[in-house]
């Protein structure tokens, strides 16, 4: 019996690692654009081809939904879903990952008015 249940936490210890790495579906707000963004110089942004700037307390999160410095990111040019705030800076920024690039999203405010969101499977659809 000791040495059935020491197999078994040693496989449950094996597992955490694995389940840990594997991405969980990001539930991006309904309200968030699509574009590809080139960061430079913080707060320097281009957005979509037009020079943007981060706003204060902006937030940007990287594939694994964890918040990372614009700095670390200068240079790059990332496919991001991405909101505005009352001023048209960029507030929250999410780098998207393959799977999430693949998922049909609307990349300007008239496209979202258009399209039907279904919250269910957190799809779009245009309409």
């Amino acid at each position: 019996m000791p040495r059935c249940l020491s197999m078994a936490l040693a496989t449950v210890a094996l597992a955490v690692p694995v389940m840990a790495s594997a991405q969980i579906a990001r539930a991006l707000p309904t309200h968030s654009l699509r574009g590809e963004a080139t960061f430079g110089q913080p707060p320097e942004v281009t957005l979509n081809g037009k020079a943007m700037r981060l706003a204060p307390g902006a937030r940007i999160r990287d594939t694994n939904n964890m918040l990372v410095l614009s700095g670390t990111l200068a240079g790059q040019k990332l496919k991001v879903n991405y909101t505005l705030d009352p001023y048209g800076l960029l507030f929250n920024v999410w780098v998207l990952r393959s799977d999430e690039i693949a998922r049909v999203w609307p990349t300007t405010a008239e496209e979202a008015a258009k399209w039907t969101f279904d919250p269910i499977t957190s799809t779009w659809t245009k309409s």
